[in-house]
């Protein structure tokens, strides 16, 4: 295969990949930022066992998030971990930005603009653009690797759904 033609596979795939629009994505809304996906009826206050099990984060890595700064979690009068709404938002926020691959670095550190107040506003912003053109060249990617496994599917006589 000559060079000429392998740039015309990936310019052709590339093509395929770029239709992805900001315009597909859904609206934003308080709604979608802050759903947590959460039953409805929970109680105000969450011993760890079960903000592990309504989240799917490990209690070792919860205790890991309040060690390390990320959540701030309330002790009951026998010292026990109880989380609160707001623990347990950090959490789900924690975890979405760690399955965009954020770092637990980049996390603190957002965590830690966050904690200054106000004036950080526009750093935090800018970090946050960052990250999420990061992430659509990422989901650029990805859907280039998928128009090419879904050639190959395809070519082996299979069929590929939209």
């Amino acid at each position: 295969m000559t060079l000429s033609m392998t740039m015309t596979t990936t310019e052709r795939l590339r093509s395929l990949v770029d239709t992805l629009e900001a315009s597909e994505l859904p609206e934003l809304s308080e709604e979608l930022v802050c759903s947590l996906n959460l039953p409805a009826g929970l109680v105000e206050e969450l011993p760890i066992a079960e903000v592990a099990a309504l989240t799917g984060v490990s209690a070792h890595t919860l205790r890991y998030y309040e060690r390390i700064g990320l959540v701030d979690v309330a002790r009951d009068a026998a010292g026990r971990r109880v989380y609160d709404s707001q623990a347990l938002a950090r959490v789900v926020f924690v975890t979405r930005l760690r399955m965009s691959d954020m770092s637990i670095r980049d996390i603190s550190h957002y965590i830690g603009l966050v904690r200054q107040g106000s004036s950080t506003v526009p750093e935090r912003l800018a970090f946050l653009q960052a990250h999420r053109e990061a992430i659509r060249q990422r989901l650029r990617d990805l859907n280039g690797a998928l128009a090419v496994i879904d050639y190959k599917i395809t070519t082996y006589g299979g069929y590929c759904e939209p």
